[in-house]
């Protein structure tokens, strides 16, 4: 038998012999890589729960739990709501009327004065030397006077007797005359030293509130001292400025002739917080053209002094108010294509939509021209997920048990969304 020699080695029959079993298995590793891929997506969507199919196709949503609200009468205010700024009646710089050295401070800073009251002393003693002088003058022409009267009464029985010049009693007369003009002038200026002296105790004008002094014991004032001595602001009562839009002045101003007296509450910046109660005063006599508002002043007792000039305030003015109506609060007020509308309780548990026409409101409560009537329940909690005829559970505005519990997909374990459709 003839053998044929091995290839040589280098040569193209031994290189295409050693290519194909490199090439076999290249191929295997592809293959199997491919087998595990296809058993690995095998198996993770056999892991996966099979989507849940509800007996009879279509479920229908579970019960809503909503809180209800009777339908009642009540009473509803037609309020104004504007800011406001605290003025005081009256506020008075105090000055001196004569000028000299301040010898007394007699009030403290921040202090509740009276009408009356001392507040500083100016050294006196100029002005009672003054007087003095203004009443020695007086004293000397009135002796003057009385003995040209007295001359006088003398030369008129000798001017009878034609025993005088007429032109002597004459001239007599006219002296009587200049002296009493003197004496009247002396009187004057009595009059003028006294005041001067009453203005060296500078006394309150008003009853209020002492301010920062601006002088010290010691210093010398005048009447041209431009910060004057102190200032006093009266704080009880005080008043309230406002603007309202000039569309609301017939109602308060019909108010107003008709003798009501229109009540004005102030609140803090936030609107919460009720500071002081008071009633409208009066109203500015004519529009601010620019801004198409006019001016309100509120008057406001402050006993409690919570009120202090120049503070902001949002003011609320009960303008009239609606009598024994149908009011429903505001939260149970739902707005859509229909309008104004609510979700009326049935007595089968179910609500409908009824389209309201609304009235006055205060803010927490709304006044129902028509749509319901007093004793209707309607819905003011949890209308966010209602449709007209849905199933209700109805439950107090604090119980929270009543609310039906998550349900659970069946034969399987809970997945986002709780399993379920609303």
């Amino acid at each position: 038998m003839n053998q044929q020699p091995p290839p040589l080695k280098g040569s193209p029959q031994s290189e295409a012999q050693s290519a194909a079993p490199r090439k076999s298995r290249k191929g295997i590793v592809i293959v199997s890589l491919l087998a595990l891929v296809m058993v690995a997506g095998f198996f993770w969507r056999s892991r996966e729960p099979a989507p849940q199919q509800p007996a009879g196709g279509r479920r229908s949503a579970p019960p809503m739990s909503i809180v209800p609200e009777v339908v009642g009468k009540g009473d509803i205010g037609i309020s104004l709501n504007a800011l406001g700024t605290v003025t005081s009646l009256a506020t008075v710089t105090v000055r001196t009327q004569i000028s000299g050295q301040l010898i007394n401070v007699a009030f403290k800073e921040g202090q509740e004065v009276k009408k009356g009251d001392l507040l500083v002393e100016i050294d006196p003693r100029p002005y009672e030397a003054a007087l003095a002088q203004a009443q020695g003058q007086l004293m000397r022409d009135q002796a003057l006077l009385k003995g040209a009267q007295v001359d006088l009464a003398r030369y008129q029985g000798l001017a009878s007797q034609n025993a005088v010049p007429r032109q002597t009693l004459d001239t007599q007369k006219a002296l009587v005359a200049q002296y009493e003009g003197t004496v009247a002038a002396d009187q004057a200026a009595v009059k003028a030293a006294q005041v001067n002296l009453l203005f060296c105790r500078v006394l309150s004008p008003l009853d209020g509130r002492v301010g920062l002094r601006q002088v010290d014991q010691g210093n010398y004032v005048t009447p041209g001292d431009t910060n004057g001595l102190v200032v006093i602001t009266q704080l009880q009562p005080i008043s309230v400025l406002f603007s309202l839009p000039e569309d609301n002045l017939p109602a308060v101003s019909r108010r107003m002739q008709a003798g009501a007296t229109l009540p004005v509450t102030a609140y803090d910046r936030s609107g919460l917080n009720k500071i002081a109660d008071g009633t409208l005063q009066t109203f500015d006599s004519q529009i601010d053209a620019t801004t198409g508002t006019i001016r309100l002043r509120a008057l406001f007792p402050n006993t409690d002094k919570t009120l202090f000039p120049n503070q902001f305030v949002n003011v609320r003015l009960l303008v009239d108010t609606r009598k024994n109506v149908t009011t429903v609060p505001s939260v149970g007020i739902q707005r859509g294509v229909p309008g104004d509308f609510v979700y009326l309780i049935n007595a089968n548990s179910t609500v409908s939509v009824r389209k309201v026409t609304l009235g006055a409101t205060d803010g927490e409560h709304i006044e129902v021209v028509s749509g319901l009537t007093p004793g209707d329940r309607i819905v003011v909690d949890g209308t966010d997920k209602l449709r007209d005829g849905a199933a209700i559970i109805v439950r107090e505005a604090a119980d929270t048990s009543a609310a039906p519990p998550p349900a659970r997909p069946a034969g399987g374990r809970n997945r986002s969304g709780n399993g379920q459709r609303q």
